[in-house]
């Protein structure tokens, strides 16, 4: 439970940072990594209305809130001229030059190996953490913390995963970005079924979404992180044991830039740590296996 809820609140606050990233509130510093962008420019300043607008109407429970407030800004920029709406439809460009292009041959060589690895173990617990997660603010999980069939949901992951590659695609597989939908109330499989046709029907719409810009979803995300963020209220900071493993998986993530680098750092710290304090109980096989497996990764793969 306590690695669950550093990996929900983690990624909370790695959507915060795409929030902040995409609408140019935090930069890029070659002194301090990170610094403060210039708040007076039109993205930073539409994707803090669209945050403010967000949580205001969520508050008074306005349905659709989330898409209210990316609609409005799009709207808004489009209106004064910081936005250009780019088309309403057009065929969907052909897939013909991807489509099944894979060498196979060459993925079977020696050499490759660590290149899979790497591949599997980065799909692997991005989508372990993202389900955990989203399942968390959902209240999806059971009263041991633990996604029912959760067998089912990566199937499914994985075969989008496969599917994505065969057709020339980047990664289909679950995203975090999933939250901002239960944040507006989707939570069953009918949920995800209407999605996906919307996202086929969107294929003739693409010059439409396409004129929206990303600085209008920075505030649905950055408040969908608030609401991720919240799992850390449950964490037991009395016990150091557990904190500073939650600390750890949850920074990790944005100062990162990674799920599975945040999950990683996670396990191993809390492994170390309970073991080191004489907490083998809180430890079983699996826990400690994964941490091994995670720290042989950061030393001989890099």
């Amino acid at each position: 439970m306590t690695l669950r809820l550093g990996i929900a609140a983690g990624i909370g606050l790695f959507l915060a940072m795409i929030a902040l990233k995409n609408a140019g509130i935090v930069v890029a510093n070659p002194a301090t990594f990170v610094s403060l962008g210039d708040l007076s420019q039109p993205p930073a300043i539409y994707a803090l209305l669209g945050f403010f607008v967000i949580t205001a109407l969520s508050y008074l429970r306005v349905t659709g809130a989330v898409m209210i407030g990316i609609l409005g800004i799009t709207v808004a920029a489009m209106v004064l001229g910081h936005n250009e709406y780019g088309g309403l439809m057009s065929m969907p460009p052909s897939i013909a030059p991807t489509f099944m292009a894979m060498d196979l041959m060459g993925a079977l060589d020696v050499a490759m190996l660590s290149v899979i690895f790497a591949f599997l173990f980065v799909d692997l617990f991005d989508t372990s953490g993202t389900l955990i997660g989203v399942a968390h603010r959902g209240k999806l999980l059971d009263k041991d913390g633990k996604l029912p069939r959760i067998g089912r949901a990566m199937m499914a992951d994985s075969t989008a995963s496969m599917a994505g590659a065969a057709l020339g695609t980047s990664t289909t597989t679950s995203y975090i970005e999933s939250t901002a939908g239960i944040a507006s109330g989707g939570r069953t499989g009918l949920t995800a079924v209407v999605v996906g046709v919307l996202f086929l029907i969107s294929l003739f719409f693409a010059p439409l979404a396409g004129s929206i810009p990303a600085y209008a979803t920075a505030g649905a995300l950055l408040y969908v992180a608030v609401l991720m963020a919240g799992s850390l209220a449950h964490a037991n900071w009395e016990d150091p044991t557990d904190a500073a493993p939650v600390l750890i998986a949850a920074l990790a993530m944005p100062l990162t830039f990674s799920i599975a680098e945040g999950i990683a750092l996670g396990f191993i710290s809390y492994v170390a740590i309970k073991a080191l304090s004489g907490r083998f109980s809180d430890l079983n096989p699996a826990v400690i296996i994964l941490a091994l497996l995670f720290a042989a990764r950061f030393l001989f793969l890099g």
